[in-house]
């Protein structure tokens, strides 16, 4: 693996590259599926919900508080408008559930991150609620090891163009580590930067990526390990 020149910031992502984060909107959404059989199947529940959250992301954009909004307003369209005050106080529960998760580091990330330190500017960048990330960042242990925390309302060109002139330095001296290609790889690399892909075993639908990525300065990588390799 050839070592990335010139490159002064590693930039991370947050949820599931890392600590875990999808697992638990999966599991969510197996809740919510149970708790409104009467009215769908599980599949067709988990469309509509989908459709749901597509449509409110403009308005409500990322994160669980977001996410739960989007439960119950898909639990009133299946239902007819007849879901119970009792069952859309479990839904709000569902919510307060995940935002109290342990935050659960994935493996070999605070070894890495020790690696790192002192030999390179290390931030996060992430999407989602401000509140949420912030609070999972101070379980995490973590936020020793980072110069900024950027939490963007959605990783697009020009979001990471702003954190690159926020940073005051060169696309290229930039990598980007992440599990979603369309939100932490293809952008960076719009950019002129470098983009390292990390993998998570589950990954949400909307953060799918089926075109092959075409670049020299692009990495896949199969466990944040092999990152110092990259730099080193």
């Amino acid at each position: 693996m050839n070592k990335i020149p010139g490159i002064k910031v590693i930039a991370f992502d947050a949820d599931d590259t890392l600590w875990e984060n999808e697992t638990f909107f999966r599991e969510a959404e197996n809740q919510f599926a149970e708790l409104i059989k009467d009215y769908a199947g599980r599949d067709e529940v988990l469309r509509i919900l989908y459709e749901v959250e597509m449509a409110n992301m403009p308005v409500y954009g990322y994160g669980i508080k977001a996410f739960i909004l989007s439960l119950i307003e898909t639990a009133q369209l299946l239902s007819g408008f007849r879901i119970t005050a009792r069952q859309t106080s479990e839904l709000i529960d569902l919510g307060k559930e995940m935002l109290k998760k342990p935050v659960v580091l994935l493996e070999g990330v605070e070894e890495v991150l020790q690696q790192l330190h002192g030999h390179y500017k290390l931030i996060v960048a992430t999407k989602g609620d401000l509140l949420d990330q912030e609070r999972k960042l101070e379980k995490s242990g973590l936020g020793s090891y980072f110069h900024h925390i950027e939490v963007m309302s959605d990783k697009h060109t020009e979001a990471y163009r702003s954190l690159i002139a926020h940073l005051d330095c060169q696309p290229k001296q930039v990598l980007m580590v992440g599990n979603s290609l369309k939100s932490d790889v293809l952008p960076i690399l719009e950019c002129g930067g470098w983009g390292a892909h990390i993998p998570f075993h589950t990954t949400w639908h909307h953060e799918l990526v089926t075109e092959e990525i075409v670049s020299n300065q692009f990495y896949e990588l199969t466990s944040i390990k092999q990152l110092p390799e990259l730099v080193f």
